[in-house]
């Protein structure tokens, strides 16, 4: 075996004959396997004060709290969850030396003691958005990942795919995961098991121009997730390992990670006051359940609080302490076994490690009903920035006692930044979607950010969904992606419509393939040339035509306009799909242009919000202006 040392100020010589004995002592040179390109071993010969010095590869720099436990013969590097990170702190040529361009195997030996949905352990990439590029070794709300872009997947774009295994991690235990990419077939492992595996991603590593190398957090140009555990040795070779080769080096860690060690608890600042970030609000109700979500300025144990009355007797308590968000950690759990169409009360709680409690009031919300139970619900889109009008539509809208919320789109201003979440959005519509769930979908000024996913709990992928309420089933595309025919999301949604046997269908994205807005699509104040709606997003219509899709609610223009029953793009008096824009949440207004499409019924400049009532096979939809009057009213009728 040929030890490679890439790092420029070469690894110690007594590192190496450290290492070098372990091989032979353990018989690992009778078995065939990668050489280490880079190995970082975090025990306390190598780590002194916040320097890691690499067996192999550059150097790291702990950020934040420098702590090494001593595990029998090896050691780990605690991670606090608050300020504990390790950066690859490496000249440019060394770093590329070190990441693979294709083949590659990584592991790690590593405790994960706090859940949250995107856990890094080792990697370099970034995932903002179309920005979807490098690698990351990591784990989610449950279990260990590895996600991957190369220059083979989806013509080299940079999409993303994450994989998951199989094993739930326990806090207080320590595992080996490991990842292989031969190429064509990515892999993952959790002690010695091959969990799971996919062809998705082909070819060259497809690697960001510019992403931070870093370990023990899920780190890009946007987020910052960092891990609350241990990590004890982490390798990276450029060669793809065989299944043998992994339970093997399973094995040499077997000793390690029978040790038995406490659950690493976020550090927490005395300093820093405990408090709701964030109010509870609601989401994806079914006849079953409901998931209540908020989020705390400190990590915290919580508890969701329940019942048939006021006194919230049940009681719900979360696992870890929150899932880490820039400076603040959401909590989130599912009230299950309810009855449908039933009201329930609730309550949350959360005690940080200094036993500071905060709590929210007592709240009330229903499940949904069953197939033959009348229901509604309200339509808000395009809230963005605009608190005022927000808030008073959300006041408003509560009044008229809706069902859920459906908001197509455009929840706030700017996606990326967190106090547009936290001191515009979620205040604006406390009123509402702390009583009745929110059912959102991602519009162009989310930019795709993972405060969406922190916050938002819905059926994986999350940016497409379906959901059944009532006589009704929904289905949520994410217009910012691509829709063709050959895309993922429409092949999902021909076969989601074709399945469904509700009464009604309806679609709900944020980009209208039908408007008579006046510059959004071809300035018609200065030329008649316009496409009048998304000509790229018009390419479902074939699907909803093909599977008479009843209503398309969108946002994105900042108006109201309804359209006649089309069918091929033309106005029919039987059949045919309605197409709503309801963007009137909040964001700058906008004008209808001087022509009137043959499609357009009705349109109207103003901030509103919908509401939709369904009894069986009738639909009775009446809209409001942000001062409650009522400008539009109409009812489908499928009883004929």
């Amino acid at each position: 075996m040929t030890i490679h040392a890439k790092n420029a100020h070469g690894p110690s010589l007594l590192s190496l004959l450290l290492l070098l004995a372990v091989l032979f002592a353990d018989g690992a040179l009778a078995h065939e396997g990668p050489d280490p390109a880079a190995q970082w071993v975090f025990d306390r010969q190598q780590v002194e004060g916040d320097a890691v010095r690499a067996v192999l590869g550059p150097a790291g720099v702990i950020e934040g709290k420098a702590e090494v436990e001593k595990l029998g013969q090896d050691g780990a590097l605690v991670f606090n969850g608050s300020d504990t990170a390790v950066r690859i702190d490496a000249e440019r040529e060394v770093r590329e030396s070190v990441l693979p361009t294709r083949a590659f195997t990584v592991s790690a030996v590593v405790s994960v003691d706090r859940p949250q949905r995107w856990g890094g352990i080792v990697g370099m990439f970034q995932d903002n958005g179309g920005a979807e590029r490098g690698w990351i070794l990591g784990y989610n709300h449950r279990h260990f990942t590895i996600g991957l872009s190369t220059q083979g997947a989806d013509d080299g774009n940079g999409r993303m795919t994450y994989l998951a295994g199989e094993t739930a991690y326990e806090a207080g235990r320590l595992y080996h995961v490991a990842a292989v990419y031969d190429g064509k077939t990515l892999e993952l492992y959790v002690n010695g098991k091959r969990e799971a595996s996919t062809r998705e991603q082909s070819g060259d590593i497809l690697y960001p121009d510019k992403a931070p190398m870093m370990i023990g957090t899920y780190r890009d140009d946007d987020e910052n997730n960092l891990l609350t555990g241990r990590i004890s040795r982490v390798s990276i070779y450029h060669d793809a390992a065989a299944r043998k080769w992994i339970e093997h080096d399973y094995d040499h860690a077997k000793k390690l990670l029978a040790m038995d060690v406490q659950p690493v608890q976020p550090t927490v600042d005395p300093t820093d006051e405990h408090q709701l970030v964030v109010q509870p609000f609601l989401q994806f109700a079914t006849t079953d359940g409901i998931t209540v979500t908020w989020e705390t300025s400190q990590p915290a144990r919580s508890t969701i609080h329940w019942g048939p009355t006021q006194a919230c007797e049940q009681r719900i308590n979360l696992e870890g302490t929150g899932q880490f968000s820039e400076q603040g950690f959401v909590q989130q759990g599912r009230v299950a076994e309810l009855e449908p169409h039933t009201q329930y009360f609730y309550r949350v709680e959360s005690v940080d490690a200094l036993k500071r409690k905060v709590q929210s009031d007592v709240f009330t919300f229903q499940t949904a009903p069953d197939r033959d139970t009348p229901f509604a619900f309200a339509a808000i889109s395009d809230t963005q920035g605009n608190y005022e009008v927000a808030s008073q539509i959300s006041k408003l809208a509560w009044g008229h006692r809706p069902s859920f919320l459906l908001h197509p789109g455009d929840l706030v201003q700017t996606g990326r930044d967190k106090r547009h979440w936290t001191r515009t959005f979620f205040p604006s519509m406390h009123p509402l979607i702390s009583r009745v769930p929110i059912f959102p979908v991602l519009g162009n000024h989310e930019q795709d950010a993972a405060f969406y996913y922190h916050y938002m709990d819905l059926p994986k992928p999350e940016y497409y969904y379906t959901f059944t309420y009532g006589n009704a089933q929904f289905f949520i595309i994410d217009t910012n992606r691509n829709v063709d025919p050959e895309s993922e999301q429409y092949q999902w949604l021909d076969q989601a419509l074709s399945q469904s046997d509700a009464t009604w269908k309806i679609v709900c994205h944020h980009h209208p393939p039908y408007s008579s807005d006046e510059n959004d699509y071809g300035n018609l104040w200065k030329t008649n040339e316009s496409s009048r709606g998304d000509k790229r997003v018009r390419q479902l219509v074939t699907l909803y035509d093909k599977h008479a899709v009843d209503v398309v609610w969108t946002g994105h223009i900042h108006s109201y306009e309804r359209t006649w029953p089309l069918k091929e793009s033309r106005p029919v008096d039987e059949g045919g799909t309605l197409y709503m824009i309801t963007g009137g949440g909040g964001g700058s207004l906008e004008r209808p242009g001087p022509f009137r499409p043959a499609f357009q019924n009705v349109v109207q400049r103003g901030h509103h919000f919908s509401m939709i009532h369904v009894n069986g096979r009738i639909m009775e939809v009446r809209v409001f202006t942000d001062r409650g009057e009522l400008f539009d009213t109409f009812v489908l009728d499928k009883r004929e």
